[in-house]
């Protein structure tokens, strides 16, 4: 039971991070970002990059920083090309639908380009083996476990007790009200697609430390995201969370009783009786 417990808390915590990004720009702009999992491929090949050369001669918390730094500048440059043209203009959540899932699919390819099909290794952050009651947890699952609380709970006080975030919640609300009092929505767009970029990033190093690096690791941690963004609630970033730790516990406990393969569908078939309960998700408020 305990390495089941612990293998749904860590894929929870991911999920959460990820999730968590797309929850943020959905409630801030009403539009789905489908580039998000290739986001979190790039902050985990930019890690690889710089903690891998030897011109540079750094390790792995270098290439944290540097992927983090990135991540936040590619959020930015993301939002201008794929985004910001369609903002205002009718039918701008199929148009932002289409181009970020085309700038995926770029981002994807121009990476495969880059850095050929082969796995690649990515140093974990901290390294060895703990037991806990009998069950043996590396450190890489343990910082999960433990950073992605500490980044979502300091990204609830941002939208909460700073001036910044309480204009992320503004915007979500009202964006026309918010320009009424001198609010910058546009400002409030860019940093929004910053933050949500690094906490891609951020994932995909997680990710990365687990797993091998490909330049496809971004599609199925997009779809879970997706799942748990709509299971919890749209714009909802308390429910994201708790959907992100219950899909997390879901995957855990059918691929064990049930088998890997059969775990999608019971994902899909708790996601279909929820939204049967509550079409607006665990969390989510009713328009």
């Amino acid at each position: 039971m305990g390495p089941i417990i612990i293998s749904g808390l860590v894929s929870g915590s991911l999920y959460a991070l990820v999730a968590a990004g797309l929850s943020l720009v959905w409630g801030a702009l009403g539009v789905f970002n489908f580039a998000h999992g290739a986001l979190l491929m790039m902050g985990a090949y930019i890690a690889w990059t710089v903690a891998s050369s030897s011109a540079l001669g750094a390790g792995i918390a270098a290439g944290v920083v540097a992927s983090v730094v990135f991540m936040a500048i590619a959020g930015v440059v993301l939002y201008f090309l794929l985004v910001r043209p369609w903002i205002g203009k009718p039918g701008a959540e199929l148009s932002v639908i289409m181009t970020t899932i085309a700038g995926g699919i770029f981002i994807e390819n121009l990476f495969l380009t880059i850095y050929g099909g082969r796995l690649k290794v990515l140093d974990q952050i901290v390294v060895g083996t703990i037991h806990v009651a009998g069950t043996a947890i590396q450190y890489q699952d343990l910082l999960a476990i433990l950073l992605a609380p500490a980044l979502l709970g300091g990204l609830a006080l941002l939208l909460t007790h700073n001036k910044t975030g309480l204009a992320v919640r503004a915007v979500a609300q009202n964006p026309d009200a918010a320009r009424l009092v001198g609010i910058s929505v546009e400002r409030i767009y860019i940093v929004t697609f910053a933050v949500s970029a690094v906490l891609a990033g951020v994932s995909g190093v997680m990710l990365g430390g687990l797993f091998n690096l490909i330049p496809s690791m971004g599609a199925d941690p997009l779809l879970r995201a997706f799942i748990v963004v709509v299971f919890g609630g749209l714009g909802s970033l308390t429910g994201t969370i708790v959907g992100a730790y219950v899909v997390g516990m879901i995957e855990a406990f059918s691929s064990f009783y049930i088998g890997i393969y059969w775990t999608p569908v019971v994902l899909f078939v708790v996601l279909i009786v929820i939204l049967t309960v509550r079409p607006t998700g665990l969390m989510g408020q009713a328009t």
